[in-house]
């Protein structure tokens, strides 16, 4: 598998999210299940992991850090802090965003214990609180590089302008935003800026939250805790209008003699050699398509029909409900639904 770098690091350009296994997507598999599937993708050479303190209120970090383990020297082990799951008065955890510099630190403590492990590679800011200037939040995180608790430092969800000013703080060795066909807001500006930047872009979600991959054809079938349920571009309304664009893109997919996934998965990585993808998945066939993703060669022609196909004027809907893009800081696409 071909490799591309993230800071210090050369990593599969194709990673594993690990967020499906305990969060996010409905009912969860159980420990074995997760467990197989990250044995699975060590098997296949996979060598960049992603979890995150608010994956499962911090159970994604206690499943995978110790399969992890006897790999650590041959992988690069992501985490993030900055926002989690904090218990209120009822007792019921929920999730809060806190960049503050004592947050960032216990949470990045933490994280630590559950991984079990005495550095994370890449520990990212999970979302920006804006109540806390980037540069207060990016400085502490320079002092747990500075004391060997993380090795390279990353942003998530941030614009250009964001990214720069904590650049200028610390250098950020990565970018991991929300990139596919379907959510194209990196070219508003952070894909350039990152390049500019000497930036890796994590490209997470590339496969739109499983649109791309072609399978879930009913959004009435989703699970009520499910996070795209309440997202526009999966309403009932929505939902039919961007189906239809998934039998053009078939055909491009039967040109490149690959899947839909293995073809939303190349798509990404032809963005540039500083893109990285970072699917997520609780399916070892799943996990072998996207991995099958980071081979496939596509032509100008090919890039090029599917640019249009899904310019983002086609797209029905915004990528998140209004609270989503309240806790986001990157740039938008205007549009109606």
């Amino acid at each position: 598998m071909q490799t591309r770098k993230i800071g210090p690091f050369d990593v599969t350009s194709v990673g594993l999210g690990c967020m499906n296994l305990n969060h996010g997507y409905g009912t969860p598999p159980s420990a074995a299940q997760g467990r197989e599937l990250l044995a699975h993708a060590l098997d296949q050479g996979v060598t960049l992991f992603d979890t995150a303190a608010l994956y499962g209120f911090g159970a994604n970090e206690t499943l995978v850090g110790p399969v992890l383990a006897p790999h650590r020297e041959r992988i690069t082990l992501c985490s993030k802090g900055g926002m989690a799951g904090v218990a209120g008065e009822d007792g019921v955890l929920r999730r809060v965003i806190d960049g503050r510099p004592a947050t960032l630190r216990r949470n990045c403590e933490e994280s630590l214990r559950r991984l079990g492990t005495e550095v994370i590679d890449l520990y990212y800011l999970h979302r920006w609180d804006k109540s806390v200037p980037i540069e207060e939040s990016v400085g502490e995180m320079g002092r747990l590089l500075q004391e060997g608790k993380v090795r390279a430092l990353g942003l998530s969800e941030v614009s250009a302008e964001t990214l720069t000013r904590a650049h200028r703080e610390h250098p950020i060795a990565a970018l991991q935003s929300e990139y596919s066909l379907w959510s194209r807001n990196a070219e508003l500006g952070t894909l350039q800026r990152c390049a500019e930047l000497g930036v890796a872009y994590v490209a997470f979600s590339p496969l739109g939250r499983g649109f791309l991959g072609g399978d879930l054809l009913d959004v009435s079938t989703l699970e009520d805790k499910d996070v795209r349920k309440p997202m526009p571009r999966f309403s009932p309304e929505n939902y039919p209008r961007n189906l239809r664009l998934l039998a053009p893109m078939r055909e491009i997919a039967e040109q490149a003699d690959c899947s839909l996934a293995a073809l939303a998965i190349a798509w990404v990585l032809h963005q540039g050699s500083h893109v990285v993808a970072l699917p997520g998945t609780t399916q070892r066939a799943h996990l072998d398509e996207d991995l099958h993703g980071g081979k496939v060669q596509l032509t100008t022609e090919q890039l090029a029909q599917l640019n249009e196909l899904f310019r983002p004027s086609a797209i029905a809907g915004s990528r998140y409900p209004a609270q989503g893009h309240r806790e986001v800081d990157t740039e938008e696409f205007e549009r109606v639904g």
